[in-house]
């Protein structure tokens, strides 16, 4: 583990979660008897000063924020190995990424939740960027916290990305995050229709097994299918929210609460996809593949049906291989020029 204090307060005593990027440690508050949770970014990463500057500056900039919904930053600082930190609330609990398929009025009520702390966190400015299950936690009294709003943004701005990365988040990330284009409230809500959609069917909208089916994910399936007891009102919520362009999404999370509750209102609501009342096929078409950051590297689109002609049959092409690299770094360059080679294909 290294360093077993940080701060020159905080005791870390054993991991509570390891990822590519961070460890996080149950930890003690020496100096306000407490417990708390503290995020240490990866040895690895430690090294990018431009890195490092944006993750200690987000997580201050997320350190306003005080929501029910949202994990609390408390403190940020350096480690005497010069490894950021993050000191945050410590929420006894789970991830959603631990629940699996849920009952759709738990699912819907554990959305609604996250559609508040998004809502609180866009007020103040922020997009959270990288909102996927291990990101909401779930407390023992049943309060979901969206957590790491310090780290994602950090996380988009680093060259320093692996297969794994981009697999991970690929279900989640948002088509206009992926091009590097614009990211809005609506890019947290299609990330969050994605989570939904997870604990509505047991799977996420796509299920990718190598950087080879990045080039062609397949289509989303209809949630009905999957899951027939989901109503058709929370079936057509959560596949609005899904939608290739964010105009046709929820404009917000609160817009998005609003349909997951049936209380939207002629405010509230979006235009509709131009589709049959009762959606059975979502096609869905990879438009491009590039690298942008250390989350970024798919672009997924989905297509709206076309009722007037159908859409040309999929070109199927060979994919090269990814050449291997000698270390983390030297993969990241060949996974990004691999990317950048199947964007350029005519």
């Amino acid at each position: 583990m290294g360093a077993t204090s940080v701060g020159g307060r905080y005791k870390l005593e054993r991991p509570l979660g390891h990822g590519g990027m961070a460890t996080v440690y149950l930890s003690h508050d020496t100096e306000l008897d407490r417990p708390v949770a503290v995020k240490l970014l990866a040895e690895n990463l430690a090294g990018d000063a431009a890195f490092r500057a944006r993750f200690l500056r987000e997580a201050q900039l997320s350190a306003r924020l005080s929501h029910p919904n949202v994990v609390s930053v408390y403190d940020t600082g350096e480690a005497d190995d010069c490894r950021p930190y993050i000191v945050m609330e410590y929420v006894e609990g789970t991830t959603l990424a631990e629940l699996g398929r849920l009952p759709v009025d738990e699912a819907v009520a554990l959305a609604v939740q996250a559609c508040h702390g998004l809502a609180h966190a866009h007020a103040a400015g922020l997009i959270h960027r990288d909102v996927k299950p291990q990101n909401l936690l779930l407390s023992t009294d049943g309060t979901l916290k969206v957590a790491d709003f310090g780290i994602a943004r950090a996380a988009e701005a680093t060259a320093l990305t692996q297969a794994g990365t981009v697999l991970g988040t690929a279900a989640y990330l948002s088509p206009e995050q992926a091009a590097g284009e614009q990211v809005t409230a609506a890019t947290d809500v299609y990330s969050l229709g994605a989570v939904l959609y997870e604990l509505l069917t047991g799977r996420p909208p796509h299920e990718l097994e190598s950087l080879a089916d990045l080039a062609d994910p397949g289509e989303i399936t209809p949630v009905g299918e999957l899951a027939p007891e989901v109503p058709p009102r929370i079936e057509d919520a959560v596949m609005r929210s899904l939608a290739r362009n964010p105009a046709y999404r929820p404009a917000s999370p609160e817009a998005f609460a609003a349909e997951l509750t049936g209380k939207a209102t002629a405010r509230t609501r979006v235009a509709p996809v131009s589709r049959p009342h009762v959606s059975k096929a979502w096609p869905l078409a990879a438009a491009a593949v590039v690298a942008a950051g250390a989350v970024g590297g798919v672009v997924f689109a989905i297509a709206k049906n076309d009722t007037t002609a159908p859409p040309p049959p999929p070109r199927r092409t060979s994919v090269r291989p990814i050449p291997p690299g000698a270390d983390a770094q030297e993969q990241a360059r060949n996974v990004a020029a691999w990317l950048r080679a199947r964007a350029a294909r005519p």
